[in-house]
């Protein structure tokens, strides 16, 4: 049996890309790129070149234990992790780490969100070869990195040292930077190792274990109390009692800005986190004028740089628009200026609260 296992997280809510994302169908099962497949199916099958079928699990919230079920049928429901409460990515990890661990000690994984894009599939294979070997051989964390292609402030940056002697091009992580400003991401660009953080982590599940017992310890303690229920009839009752008291922090602030054993593994795997309206704006086909059109029916003139989505069959006509994201979902029409589209997730907020669920 293969000791190598992917976790695919795939529990958000994804509300920079509303309205078409929304709390009861989020992002990672829409059909974003038009391939007539979801993201989360893409990430799926992205991982089969690594790992067999048996050795993917899906880490989610429970209230989409039957989306993800529909999507891959091909799942057990022992592979799908279903959290009860949101609590960031820490104690989602610490949870699938236990549960791996109790099903093979020697369990050697991959924990990579289910909403990315990947251009460069075989170099990405490769990559991840390259830091399952290491991670094996060695009491190792491991983080893929983002070779910049431009001084970018959405992204968080990994420090590492360029003048240690890499093995398999791994290097030791000096620190993780927060998201800069335009004049630091610039700095960063000029002075070289720096990477982008895409939050794809590689690790034994015994390494992360013993880095959550020393650097997030209450985590440990409350998942780690009775190890004998991971993989029987009862590990959900157990998960749905311990795990919404379980601290709610990120695995970047839990584990990696505080472990000593972190390293990155430069990559250049045609990479976008694939975040927002704008970023798949960036990622996709546009025409001479810069937009990006999903619509069979659209009259356009002098619109320009804009992303317009519409449903089947509705025509859209637009005059002198530039920069805009215009999204139809039927009950929800967004018109929003693409610069301002941070404001898109806050505004979420607001509508659950005037309109409730249905419109969040």
């Amino acid at each position: 049996m293969s000791n190598n296992y992917v976790a695919i997280m795939a529990g958000g809510v994804g509300s920079r890309f509303w309205p078409a994302s929304r709390t009861a169908r989020p992002k990672q099962f829409l059909d974003i790129m038009g391939v007539g497949k979801s993201l989360l199916q893409l990430t799926y099958e992205r991982f089969l070149k690594l790992v067999p079928k048996e050795n993917i699990f899906i880490v989610t919230n429970g209230i989409y234990k039957d989306l993800v079920k529909m999507h891959l049928p091909e799942l057990t429901y022992n592979q799908i992790l279903c959290e009860p409460s949101r609590n960031n990515t820490a104690p989602c990890i610490a949870y699938t780490a236990f549960k791996l661990q109790q099903l093979n000690p020697n369990a050697n994984f991959i924990v990579a969100p289910s909403d990315h894009i990947i251009l460069k599939e075989d170099a990405f294979v490769d990559q991840l070869k390259k830091a399952l070997a290491f991670t094996d051989a060695n009491d190792a964390l491991v983080t893929l990195g983002i070779s910049p292609s431009r001084p970018d402030t959405g992204y968080g940056y990994i420090n590492y040292q360029q003048d240690t002697q890499p093995a398999a091009g791994v290097f030791k992580v000096e620190a993780f930077r927060e998201k800069p400003n335009l004049e630091t991401a610039k700095g960063y660009i000029t002075q070289g190792g720096y990477l982008w953080n895409a939050g794809i982590f590689v690790w034994k599940a015994a390494s992360i274990l013993k880095a959550f017992q020393q650097h997030a310890t209450e985590i440990y303690d409350i998942l780690g109390q009775d190890k004998a229920q991971y993989n029987t009839a009862t590990e959900q009752a157990f998960i749905n009692k311990m795990y919404p008291t379980t601290p709610s922090i990120s695995v970047d602030y839990a584990i990696m800005e505080n472990a000593d054993n972190i390293y990155t593994l430069p990559s250049e795997i045609g990479w976008s986190d694939l975040g927002t309206w704008g970023s798949l704006h960036a990622e996709s086909d546009k025409d001479d004028a810069q937009n990006v059109v999903k619509s069979d029916r659209a009259v356009l003139k002098e619109v320009k740089n804009c992303l317009i989505q519409m449903p089947e069959n509705k025509l859209i006509v637009a005059n002198g628009l530039e920069d805009f994201i215009i999204i139809d979902e039927e009950d929800v029409l967004l018109i929003y200026p693409k610069s301002k589209e941070q404001e898109i997730k806050a505004v979420t907020k607001e509508l659950r609260e005037e309109f409730g669920e249905d419109y969040a």
